[in-house]
């Protein structure tokens, strides 16, 4: 599974405070120890208290790239601030996200192409997020819809079918499930699959447990990427075994210690 780490956010009070005095030891920091856990890739949002998001995240995206050379994950509401971190990345980035408004999701396509950058799209639209799989697969189609008459590459496109807290959505879970399984058929090649795994425990007390168990099944159903906390040491461990039972790795009594080394190395 490709793995996005999720903490170089805004939202956490360090990120938030090493951005307003440029602490680029803090960041730099997180973004080597999210990778030394074997993230495969790196998500960055300034938060929504930046009083200057476009500059925050070119500083942010320069400070990271000094330490660590995994791709990066552009996180933010506005084109004007992705591009600008586009602009910084020396390497393939993802932007995340449009949605399936064709207004946006168009704009997004394009800016994509422009900087040869990955996709994630979210099965949301003005009206809000689904609330039954119907609705995601509709979306979803959309977006391959509009993908395609771009040009866009499918190996490049990521479709988020958006996890809802299960303290308030307990009764979509099992769908969406089985939506990412779903959303393989509507396309050859199929569309990449990823979710924000964090939105599923919001707001919960067990937040580990939930996380990786919904993790775990999700595997099984094919999810391709999650965007997580990699520091979470029994979310990690739940990952890499997940993926010998799918006999997607070799099994060998250290293989979780093997695990890493092949991604330290690869990082």
């Amino acid at each position: 599974m490709y793995i996005i780490g999720e903490l170089i956010n805004g939202m956490y009070r360090n990120v938030r405070e090493a951005l307003a005095v440029r602490n680029a030891a803090v960041i730099k920091a997180l973004a080597r120890r999210q990778v030394d856990a074997g993230a495969d890739a790196l998500d960055i949002n300034c938060g929504p208290l930046s009083k200057d998001p476009v500059q925050d995240m070119r500083w942010l995206v320069e400070t990271i790239q000094s330490e660590v050379a995994v791709p990066l994950c552009l996180d933010n509401t506005k084109q004007a601030v992705i591009a600008e971190g586009l602009k910084a990345c020396r390497g393939k980035a993802i932007i995340n996200s449009t949605t399936a408004d064709p207004e946006k999701l168009d704009a997004y396509l394009g800016l994509a192409q422009q900087y040869h950058a990955s996709l994630i799209a979210l099965t949301v639209d003005k009206n809000g997020v689904p609330q039954d799989t119907d609705r995601r697969l509709e979306l979803a189609a959309l977006i391959l819809e509009h993908a395609g008459k771009a040009g866009f590459s499918m190996s490049d496109l990521y479709l988020d079918p958006v996890l809802m807290p299960i303290n308030i959505a307990q009764n979509q879970l099992y769908g969406i499930l089985h939506v990412i399984q779903d959303f393989a058929l509507l396309a050859t090649p199929a569309p990449k699959t990823v979710v924000g795994l964090s939105n599923v425990s919001q707001g919960s007390k067990n937040r580990s447990a939930i996380n990786r168990t919904f993790l775990v099944m999700a595997q099984v159903l094919g999810l391709k990427a999650a965007i997580l906390d990699p520091l979470d040491e029994e979310l990690m461990r739940a990952l890499v075994t997940g993926e010998l039972v799918l006999n997607q790795a070799i099994y060998c009594d250290s293989y979780l210690d093997a695990y890493l080394k092949s991604k330290k190395q690869s990082a």
